[in-house]
């Protein structure tokens, strides 16, 4: 019931009178807009794998917490674009949430609200590294779940990201998904394009993908990402931006 979650809000705001004043609690207000209950969750949330914090006799990393926030996420979006567009067919909706919940539009919404700053990692600069921030996002609303559930994690979606960075309008005009761009353009214009897409490792990163889009067999671009797909889309996004140099039929 409405009330008894108002209620049950009330108490933990009371309860954290004696500590919110300390730094953490302070800190994680100015980024969600509330006061944590468990500010351990949070923590956790902002410690990188190269950097584990401990607890006890455990070493802890925001993994779990982004596997958690991962699922939560993705019922979030879906449940803010149903509402939002309420004669959307399911393909428009899943396209747009896809939009959303991609790894770089994840990386530049933990950018704007600081976790590049907050994240304690031991990762050497590199654009590649850049994944690890849209992790953290994923894993602070695993964290929020956790200590806060459902209704507190849809506020902080609505309030803190969709009111701030993510303006639904704009994405449905601006946003695309590159790769699709660029094989709608190969077919209207009859042109030969493939994006053929492998996994390649080194010591600093174990598993990394590259993508090549091949115009008549020819390398025009190359992209990289921890996934396949955000390789291509790097790789497509090149591609598109020199279109023009593409000879036409």
């Amino acid at each position: 019931m409405a009330w008894r979650f108002l209620i049950d809000d009330f108490i933990s705001q009371i309860r954290l009178l004696t500590v919110k004043q300390k730094e953490p609690y302070l800190l994680m207000y100015r980024v969600l807009g509330f006061y944590p209950n468990r500010i351990e969750y949070y923590r956790e949330a902002l410690h990188h794998k190269s950097s584990p914090m401990v607890s006890g006799n455990k070493r802890l990393d925001n993994e779990r917490l982004e596997f958690l926030g991962d699922a939560v996420l993705n019922v979030l979006v879906t449940d803010i674009l149903y509402h939002h567009f309420k004669e959307a067919n399911e393909g428009f909706l899943t396209k747009l949430r896809s939009r959303i919940v991609r790894r770089d539009k994840l990386n530049q919404i933990a950018k704007e609200l600081g976790l590049d700053q907050l994240l304690i990692n031991s990762l050497t600069d590199s654009v590649q590294h850049d994944s690890v921030y849209g992790n953290a996002l994923e894993a602070l609303i695993g964290a929020i779940y956790a200590d806060k559930g459902y209704r507190r994690c849809k506020q902080f979606m609505e309030k803190k990201i969709f009111e701030q960075f993510l303006n639904l309008n704009d994405i449905v005009k601006k946003d695309k998904d590159f790769k699709s761009s660029l094989l709608e353009w190969s077919q209207k214009n009859k042109q030969n394009i493939q994006i053929p897409t492998e996994a390649i490792s080194n010591a600093e990163h174990p598993l990394l993908f590259v993508a090549k889009v091949l115009h008549n067999d020819i390398v025009v671009s190359t992209g990289y990402g921890p996934t396949k797909k955000e390789a291509q889309q790097r790789a497509a996004k090149k591609a598109l931006e020199s279109i023009k140099k593409f000879p036409q039929p």
